[in-house]
């Protein structure tokens, strides 16, 4: 249950729902969704009619099986019960294949490593084993870990266990986003004696949330292992020009540092944060693997640096990519319905 919500407005919210689907006749299950003000006014918002993605923490609080349930009622059966009585307090964490250091940026790609927690109040629901492809046409979900806990600390406790034994590598996810929100003080000042209110709102993440995430930097490497110095180059391969990186010095292309010199990354592409395509030079290329959208130019036009170029979509998500710098656009490879692979040159941003 919400932390902050009065007898009064759990009331309000029961006998507001009911009244909506007695209303339309509805029948199945169905999710009523209401905005509560700072005033505490309560707005009507929408009814998902459907299963909701968060349905396992009514199940748990409830012990009530709502899939079951709904073959049951279909099946011509009386629900048989009123109001269940809700005991403890769950949490459910979208396992979603996104990076919350880029901006929570889809990053589709394969999963490597795949070991999900367990132990008490645990709760892992997926399809996902190492080994398993998370393509881009798709939902961004690899899994749901759903916590229980007797109230809402013994929850988080939990939470924070559960989330720092998950392991998942290969791909970034959502988790390092999970680890640090359960520890906040602004949405857990329940845990390790923390006295402040519960102070998470609409907005939140872009305006209150104080986690510092890193991008996710690529699988672990091998410890024993010297990390490698990278360069990168643009080649033309069937018509499309692609960015590319390889071992610095090879071929000759990227000559090795002088002796005594420090070694330093050559090249290396950076992410803009907000949705900023990755750049090298005057080349704007694409940060993720997607489909192509719109186009918002044309060869030629001049561009300011955070101008909209194009949006693409994977994972069932928009992402908009903008300039990185000023300049006019030149070799436009980019055309609504194209798919662009990771690192793929979109344009060329010239002065």
């Amino acid at each position: 249950p919400a932390p902050y919500l009065t007898a009064a407005q759990t009331a309000e919210l029961y006998r507001s729902s009911k009244a909506i689907l007695r209303e339309a006749g509805y029948v199945g299950a169905g999710t009523c969704e209401f905005l509560i003000g700072t005033d505490g006014t309560i707005s009507f918002l929408e009814v998902n009619t459907r299963l909701q993605v968060e349905h396992p923490v009514t199940e748990e609080v409830t012990g009530i099986d709502l899939v079951r349930e709904m073959f049951r009622i279909a099946d011509g059966e009386e629900l048989g019960y009123g109001d269940p009585e809700v005991r403890g307090h769950s949490f459910e964490f979208r396992i979603n294949g996104e990076d919350p250091g880029r901006g929570f940026l889809p990053a589709p790609g394969t999963v490597a490593v795949w070991r999900p927690p367990a132990g008490p109040g645990v709760r892992v629901d997926s399809g996902v084993e190492a080994g398993t492809v998370i393509g881009p046409a798709w939902d961004s979900l690899l899994a749901k870990l759903v916590v229980t806990g007797r109230d809402r600390r013994q929850a988080l406790e939990r939470a924070a266990r559960a989330l720092a034994e998950f392991e998942v590598d290969g791909m970034a996810t959502a988790l390092p986003f999970h680890r640090a929100v359960v520890t906040d003080p602004e949405f857990a000042p329940e845990v390790d004696g923390g006295a402040g209110p519960f102070s998470v709102h609409t907005r939140w993440i872009e305006t209150g949330f104080s986690g510092d995430i890193a991008p996710y930097a690529g699988p672990a490497a091998d410890p024993a292992a010297a990390p490698e110095e990278r360069a990168s180059a643009v080649v033309e391969v069937a018509g499309r020009r692609i960015e590319v990186t390889f071992p610095a010095g090879l071929g000759g292309l990227a000559p090795a540092p002088a002796a005594g010199a420090a070694a330093r990354p050559r090249g290396r592409r950076t992410a803009r944060p907000g949705g900023g395509g990755a750049a090298s030079g005057a080349s704007l290329t694409s940060p993720m693997q997607g489909t192509v959208v719109a186009a918002a130019v044309a060869d030629g036009d001049r561009v300011a640096e955070g101008d909209l170029v194009v949006v693409l979509e994977a994972m069932k998500m928009e992402q908009q990519i903008r300039a990185h710098r000023a300049g006019t656009v030149r070799r436009l490879a980019a055309e609504a319905g194209a798919t662009l692979a990771p690192g793929a040159v979109i344009c060329d941003i010239e002065d």
